[in-house]
C-alpha cells in the first residue's frame, strides 16, 4: 500500500476522533477518544520518522570523514 495515502487516512482519522472529542458528553468518552487520538498520532508519527532523510553511504567513500 502507499505510504502517502495511509498517512492521508491515519490524518483524517486524527481529525474525526478529535471532533468526537469535542462532541463527547462524558469524560469515560473523552478518555476513549484521547486515546484513540494517541495511537493515531504514534501510527503517524512511525511514518514521519521513516521518511527522516538518512546519509546515503558508499562503500567507495570510505576513506571521506563523514559529514556532520
Amino acid at each position: 500500500m502507499d505510504p502517502e495515502i495511509l498517512m492521508d487516512g491515519i490524518s483524517a482519522e486524527i481529525v474525526a476522533a478529535l471532533s468526537a472529542m469535542r462532541q463527547a458528553k462524558s469524560t469515560e468518552e473523552r478518555l476513549k477518544q484521547s486515546e484513540i487520538v494517541k495511537n493515531l498520532c504514534e501510527s503517524l508519527g512511525v511514518f514521519l520518522n521513516l521518511i527522516e532523510p538518512l546519509p546515503l553511504l558508499d562503500d567507495d567513500d570510505d576513506d571521506q570523514p563523514i559529514p556532520f
